[in-house]
């Protein structure tokens, strides 16, 4: 870690456990946000760095969602995390906090990038909902200690919500919605773009609408998402593997693997209760669920369940 120039309040808040500052280069540091436009310097980070190198899909929408549409992201957080995504929003009321929470109620990995220094909490009736997600992910900024919300920094801050995901899916936003930004980052940046539709007499649903004629992908169920990113997260968890492999031993993932398939067995498990019986973190159990799919050992089933099929 560096420290060259640092100042007193700098290397005080460095001292608590899980604070960590990222620079571009440096091992930990996100390959995906360094392949885009404009890609960060440094990510202060408030709670577990590693959640960054997980394949993730962000989820936005309206800070005043309607009742369904907080409800809609809360349910695609939860199932997409339970199959191996992690969610990556802004912490601001409404969708972002829906898609958070319903990612820590699959007990999965959260990300919040914050439009503000590190050691502030915007608004503040999410502070523990962001206590949370420093305890079972990560908060993040780009921006140094003690820098205050400012209008120009959210924009600013949603180019690193989809620049970090493999895909974005808003959720329910007006016309003139900063989620629209973040989804035209996304598109920018070479990501997918998914939108859920919604009635033609409700406001929320029309940035969504637009989007979709613009070539975002209508989505209607989680797993639409899923069939359409499932390849290129593998991807990005045998990357991950790969990486790893080069410096802890072959035969520890390897290992990870034979107690995860002993879990399995032929009857059908959530994640939550694989972790429980392999003593495996739900962050590896998603992960490895998710390469094992993809190479036909394992068949996800109906309410976030997995059996072995060979």
């Amino acid at each position: 870690m560096r420290d060259s120039g640092q100042s007193d309040a700098e290397r005080e808040w460095l001292r608590a456990p899980g604070h960590r500052v990222l620079h571009r280069g440096d091992d930990g540091f996100p390959e995906l946000l360094s392949q885009i436009p404009g890609p960060p310097d440094s990510l202060w980070v408030d709670g577990d760095a590693d959640v960054l190198q997980l394949p993730a899909l962000a989820i936005v929408g309206s800070r005043n969602p309607t009742q369904g549409g907080a409800r809609n992201a809360f349910e695609f957080a939860r199932h997409l995390a339970s199959r191996g995504f992690c969610i990556v929003s802004g912490l601001a009321r409404g969708v972002d906090a829906a898609a958070h929470r319903g990612a820590l109620d699959a007990g999965a990995a959260t990300i919040a990038f914050l439009g503000h220094g590190i050691d502030r909490i915007y608004p503040a009736a999410n502070r523990d909902l962001a206590r949370e997600i420093a305890h079972h992910g990560a908060l993040v900024s780009e921006v140094p200690l003690g820098t205050p919300p400012h209008k120009s920094l959210f924009p600013q801050r949603n180019r690193l919500i989809s620049g970090i995901s493999l895909g974005t899916l808003v959720v329910e936003a007006a016309r003139q919605s900063g989620s629209l930004i973040t989804a035209r980052h996304a598109a920018e940046q070479g990501r997918e773009v998914f939108a859920l539709p919604g009635s033609i007499h409700n406001p929320l649903a029309r940035g969504c609408h637009l989007l979709i004629r613009e070539g975002a992908k209508l989505v209607e169920t989680a797993d639409d998402i899923v069939s359409e990113l499932g390849p290129v997260a593998g991807h990005v968890i045998q990357n991950a593997v790969e990486s790893r492999s080069r410096e802890i031993p072959r035969e520890v993932p390897d290992d990870d693997y034979r107690l995860l398939r002993e879990s399995l067995g032929h009857d059908p498990f959530t994640a939550n209760e694989l972790a429980r019986n392999s003593g495996l973190t739900i962050e590896q159990v998603s992960s490895m669920l998710l390469i094992l799919e993809l190479e036909g050992e394992v068949e996800s089933l109906p309410g976030g369940r997995y059996s072995l099929l060979r």
